[in-house]
């Protein structure tokens, strides 16, 4: 995959953990990619790690997909366990 194919994934990928789990999270356009982006590498890692399944480089890859989301949301799980609510309303 391409630079430009990673930051669809995690944007894209951010998004859809961010509407799955939804809440006061930092952000905007740039928090989300780079929650994408860092998920996908997790979800990845974890998956040929403790799964056996390691994850192709293709885009259209429902594994890659999956893999970006769920490490997405163990981040987004994560932050909320360190920092609570800590933003100001």
């Amino acid at each position: 995959m391409t630079i430009i194919s990673w930051i669809v994934l995690g944007l894209l990928a951010g998004v859809i953990a961010k509407v799955l789990l939804p809440g006061r999270d930092p952000g905007g356009l740039i928090g989300t990619t780079v929650i994408g982006i860092a998920g996908a590498l997790l979800g990845g890692w974890i998956s040929a790690r403790f799964l056996d399944r390691p994850i192709s480089n293709e885009i259209f890859d429902g594994a890659t997909w999956l893999a970006a989301i769920g490490g997405s949301l163990v981040l987004l799980i994560g932050y909320r366990i360190l920092f609570g609510h800590s933003r100001s309303r």
